[in-house]
C-alpha cells in the first residue's frame, strides 16, 4: 500500500529506544526523512547507526525544559526547511499511589510530557497550518481511561493530553493538519520494564509476576511490541488517513488494561 509520505519530514521525540525508536523505523522504511530526539547524545548516536542508510538526523534535547524547545524545533526545521510529521512521544510518568509521589515528581512529569507535548505542538502548529499539511501523533498511554491509584500521576497526565488531542484536532482540521493520539497498552520496551519494577518494589512482588500478569489479563495473551504501535501511528500519518482527526486509538491487545 502506497502511504504517500515518501520525502515527508518527520520529528520523533524520544526516539533513541522504545515505541519512539519503532516508530522513527517505520517512517524510514515508508521514505520519510527522520530526525531522532532524545536526551541522552549516546543513545542516539546508537539509534542513528541502528537505522543504517535511511536518510535522518539526530538532535539532542531536554524537552522538559521549556527554553531548549525552540531550540530544538529550530534546528529540526532548519534541516529541510520543515517539519511535516510530529510524533510526541518524550516522556513518562512515575507508577506509585498519590502519598508516594512527591510534588517534585509531579513538576518533572507535567513538564516533560504534558508541557513537552503542548510546547512541540505550539511552536510547529503555526507552520503545519500555513503550508496546508501536518500530521501529529500523541503517544498517550491507556492510563489516561482506565486511570488506576498505583499510577495516579501518569493517569492524571494522560487523561490531559487525551483532552488536549481532541481539541486541537478541530480547530486545526480546517487546515489539513490532522492530530491523533495512540494509547499503547502493555508494551515490553525499557521504560515499560522499569515502571514494573518500581511498581513490584512499591507492591512488594517480583517484575516477572507483574510481566506475567500483563499477559494474561491482555485478550490476545502477550505483551505489545513497539512495532504494534508504530504500524498505526505511520498510517496516521499518511494519505491513506487524509479523513481521520481527532481520533484517540487504543493499542492494548483487545481490551484496555493495566497491571
Amino acid at each position: 500500500m502506497e502511504l504517500g509520505i515518501s520525502g515527508r519530514v518527520a520529528l520523533v521525540t524520544g526516539s533513541s529506544q522504545g515505541i519512539g525508536f519503532g516508530v522513527a523505523q517505520a517512517l524510514a522504511a515508508e521514505g520519510a526523512y527522520v530526525i531522532l530526539n532524545g536526551r541522552d547524545s549516546d543513545r542516539l548516536a546508537q539509534a542513528r547507526s541502528l537505522l543504517g542508510h535511511a536518510a535522518c538526523s539526530v538532535i539532542a534535547g531536554d524537552l522538559s525544559q521549556a527554553e531548549q524547545v525552540p531550540q530544538v524545533i529550530e534546528k529540526a526545521s532548519g534541516i529541510r526547511g520543515r517539519i511535516d510529521i510530529l510524533i510526541n512521544n518524550a516522556g513518562s510518568t512515575p507508577a506509585g499511589r498519590i502519598e508516594d509521589v512527591s510534588d517534585e515528581d509531579w513538576y518533572r512529569s507535567i513538564d516533560l510530557k504534558l508541557l513537552g507535548y503542548v510546547r512541540c505542538m505550539r511552536a510547529l502548529l503555526p507552520a503545519m497550518r500555513s503550508q496546508k499539511w501536518g500530521r501529529i501523533v500523541n503517544i498517550i498511554g491507556s492510563a489516561g481511561y482506565q486511570p488506576r491509584a498505583t499510577y495516579i500521576a501518569g493517569s492524571a497526565i494522560n487523561a490531559a493530553l487525551l483532552s488536549l488531542t481532541k481539541g486541537l484536532a478541530s480547530e486545526a482540521a480546517a487546515d489539513n493538519v490532522l492530530i491523533n493520539g495512540i494509547s499503547p497498552g502493555p508494551i515490553r520496551t525499557q521504560r515499560w520494564l522499569d515502571q514494573i519494577a518500581h511498581r513490584a518494589r512499591l507492591e512488594g512482588t517480583t517484575k516477572e509476576k507483574l510481566e506475567a500478569r500483563a499477559s494474561q489479563i491482555t485478550p490476545v495473551g502477550r505483551v505489545g511490541k513497539p512495532e504494534d504501535i508504530a504500524g498505526l501511528t505511520v498510517f496516521l500519518c499518511s494519505e491513506r488517513a487524509s479523513f481521520i482527526t481527532g481520533g484517540l486509538f487504543d493499542v492494548d491487545g483487545g481490551g484496555r488494561v493495566g497491571i
